[in-house]
C-alpha cells in the first residue's frame, strides 16, 4: 500500500468544518490503496471542540501534533478575553466594531501575517514533518489550505525530499472572501502572490473544489494548465443514514435554517425583510441560526422587527447539525462570490428539504441546485419571496445528491494519486 502525508491544520477533536474533507479522505482512500498520516496542531484555540468525529478516525492512523505560535492568544488579552474564551469568527474581522484596538489588530493581521494568521506553524510543522520524512518513506504529500500556511509546508517538504505534491485549495489564496474591503498594503500583496505562485508552480497535482477556482487559477497562472482537477467538497452518506431526513418533523411554524458562520458581507438584506412581510400576512415562519452570525446581519433581523422570531443556536456539534438540518423546512445558503461553493451546500441537498441560496453570477451553485432539483439561486439585490410559492414544485434527485458522497470523492482522490 502505497503511504500519503497530509498536512492539515484542522484535525479532531476541531470543530471546523474546513477539517470535513480531509477526514473522509483520510478515512476512505485506505480501501483504494493508500495509507495516510497525518501531521497537524496540538491545539487549535479558535474553533470550537467537536468530540463527535473521533469515530471517524481509524484506529491505526498515525497522527503526529505540533506546537505553533497562536496570534490568537494575544487578541484575545487585547480584547479583554480569558485564554479559554472563545472568539466569534463573523466579528473577528468585521468592520461593524470600530474600535482603535479592533482596527490595529485588524490591520496587523491583513498586512504582517503573510500568507495568513497560521503562518507560526511552519518552523515547527516543517521540523517535525522532516522526522517524519527520515523514519518512513512516503509516496505523496497532501496539503489542505486555507490555512494556505500549510501548502508553503508541503512545498518546503517536497522540494528537500523530492516527494510529489498535491495542493488542495478550498478557497482562494490572496484575495480570499474574507479579505474583502480590507486595506492590505503593496508590499504585503506582492509577497503573498509570490508564495501563491511558488506554490502552485511547485505542485505535481492542484486539486480545487470548484470550477470557479480553476478557471481564475489557470487564468492566473497558464503554466499550471494539466495540472488541475476538480474534487466537489460532498458530504458523508453516513451522516445521514440515522438522521430520519425522509421524514422531517411536523413544526408548528416553518423554519429557515443557516448552519455555519455567516459574516457581514454574506447579507441578504431585502430576505429579511420578505420574512417579515410573510409573516405579516399569516405565514407562520422561524429563523434558526447555528455557528457564528455576522453583527450587521444581526442589527438587520433586529430592524425588521424578526426578534422574536429567530434563534441563535450558536455552536452545535456535527451531528446535532445534521438533525438541525433535517428538521428544518428551508435551508439558508450565502456564496461569497462566483469561485465559491459553500460546502455546507451537499448536506443541504442530502436532507432533500428547500434550499435557498444566495449568490451573483454563481453558475455553479445554479447548475448543481438545477441538475438536483433542490432549491433555488437568488441575487443578493432579491427577496427571494417567490421560493414559498414554489417549495411544492421541488422534490430533489437523491440518486442525483449521492455522487457526491466523500467515499465517491474519495476514490477520485486516489485516481488523481495514482497518476502522480
Amino acid at each position: 500500500m502505497k503511504k500519503i502525508l497530509f498536512i492539515t491544520f484542522y484535525w479532531p477533536p476541531s470543530g471546523k468544518a474546513s477539517m470535513h474533507w480531509p477526514l473522509k479522505m483520510i478515512k476512505y482512500l485506505p480501501q483504494y490503496g493508500w495509507q495516510p498520516s497525518v501531521l497537524t496542531v496540538k491545539e487549535d484555540t479558535f474553533s470550537n471542540e467537536d468530540n463527535s468525529f473521533n469515530k471517524d478516525l481509524p484506529q491505526n492512523l498515525h497522527v503526529v501534533r505540533t506546537h505553533f505560535w497562536d496570534p490568537f492568544i494575544l487578541y484575545k488579552k487585547l480584547l479583554g478575553k480569558a485564554p479559554t474564551d472563545k472568539l466569534v469568527a463573523s466579528e473577528a474581522l468585521t468592520k461593524t466594531n470600530k474600535s482603535l484596538v479592533q482596527r490595529i489588530t485588524v490591520w496587523i493581521r491583513m498586512n504582517l501575517f503573510i500568507p495568513d494568521a497560521r503562518i507560526g506553524w511552519y518552523l515547527p510543522g516543517v521540523a517535525a514533518a522532516r522526522k517524519m520524512l527520515r523514519k518512513e518513506k512516503f509516496d505523496a504529500i497532501l496539503t489542505n489550505g486555507p490555512p494556505h500556511t500549510a501548502h508553503l509546508l508541503g512545498k518546503k517538504l517536497s522540494r528537500e525530499f523530492s516527494i510529489p505534491l498535491v495542493s488542495v485549495f478550498i478557497d482562494p489564496w490572496v484575495d480570499i472572501s474574507y479579505y474583502k474591503n480590507q486595506k492590505r498594503n503593496y508590499l504585503t500583496l506582492k509577497i503573498d502572490n509570490h508564495l501563491e505562485k511558488s506554490v502552485v508552480r511547485s505542485a505535481s497535482k492542484l486539486v480545487f473544489v470548484t470550477n470557479g477556482l480553476i478557471r481564475y487559477f489557470t487564468a492566473k497562472y497558464p503554466s499550471i494548465s494539466g495540472k488541475e482537477n476538480l474534487l466537489y467538497w460532498g458530504y458523508n452518506e453516513e451522516d445521514f443514514e440515522n438522521s430520519n431526513c425522509s421524514s422531517p418533523e411536523s413544526n408548528k411554524e416553518q423554519v429557515i435554517l443557516h448552519a455555519g458562520n455567516i459574516f457581514d458581507y454574506q447579507n441578504p438584506k431585502k430576505f429579511w425583510r420578505a420574512i417579515k412581510n410573510q409573516i405579516k400576512n399569516g405565514k407562520k415562519l422561524k429563523l434558526k441560526f447555528v455557528g457564528t452570525v455576522g453583527p450587521k446581519i444581526k442589527e438587520e433581523i433586529k430592524e425588521n422587527g424578526l426578534e422574536l422570531f429567530t434563534e441563535y443556536l450558536g455552536f452545535l456539534p456535527y451531528n446535532e447539525v445534521v438533525m438541525e438540518m433535517c428538521k428544518a423546512d428551508y435551508l439558508l445558503v450565502c456564496a461569497t462570490e462566483p469561485r465559491h461553493l459553500p460546502g455546507k451546500l451537499f448536506e443541504y441537498m442530502r436532507t432533500g428539504n428547500t434550499i435557498i441560496a444566495f449568490g451573483d453570477n454563481n453558475d455553479e451553485v445554479k447548475k448543481i441546485l438545477q441538475k438536483t432539483n433542490s432549491g433555488m439561486l437568488f441575487s443578493y439585490e432579491d427577496s427571494a419571496e417567490e421560493i414559498f410559492e414554489k417549495k411544492i414544485s421541488l422534490n430533489t434527485n437523491l440518486e442525483e445528491v449521492k455522487k457526491f458522497d466523500r467515499k465517491v470523492i474519495a476514490e477520485q482522490l486516489a485516481a488523481i494519486l495514482n497518476d502522480l
